[in-house]
């Protein structure tokens, strides 16, 4: 007794179910889906050559270096016996000033007034123990 009428729709746990059975083919979407207007993103902008990436990250760490040093210096140069401190930092005031003014005529950095104030702090850093020196060795002569 073959039917082709088919029998009451057999749930997941029926008993009588084929365990081994494939699963239904799940139901087609419409082709395509309704459009609606304005429901799109918009137009991404142009991108031009060299344009895309990260901005170039400033370096002003040997302005503000130099700065420091100089101002250090400055005070170890005007206390008369911290003199060599005041040498040795505004050596480094004078070096850290240039390589700070270079980077900041290169558009590396932007902090030239720093740079070059830390240059100034370092050459009368170094300036005011040369004159203590010379006016103590004057002292000096003109006393013996």
């Amino acid at each position: 007794m073959s039917s082709n009428t088919p029998g009451p729709e057999q749930g997941p746990y029926d008993p009588q179910a084929n365990p081994y059975a494939a699963p239904p083919p799940p139901q087609q979407p419409p082709a395509q889906p309704p459009q609606y207007p304005g429901a799109g993103y918009p137009a991404a902008p142009p991108v031009y050559p060299g344009a895309a990436g990260m901005p170039m990250q400033l370096s002003n760490g040997m302005g503000t270096a130099a700065l420091v040093c100089g101002i250090v210096g400055l005070v170890c140069g005007i206390t008369y016996f911290l003199w060599v401190f005041a040498v040795i930092l505004g050596i480094l005031a004078i070096i850290f000033g240039a390589i700070g003014k270079g980077k900041v005529s290169r558009g590396e950095a932007n902090n030239g007034g720093s740079a070059t104030a830390g240059l100034v702090c370092g050459i009368i850093g170094m300036v005011l123990p040369a004159i203590y020196l010379a006016a103590l060795d004057a002292a000096v002569d003109s006393v013996f």
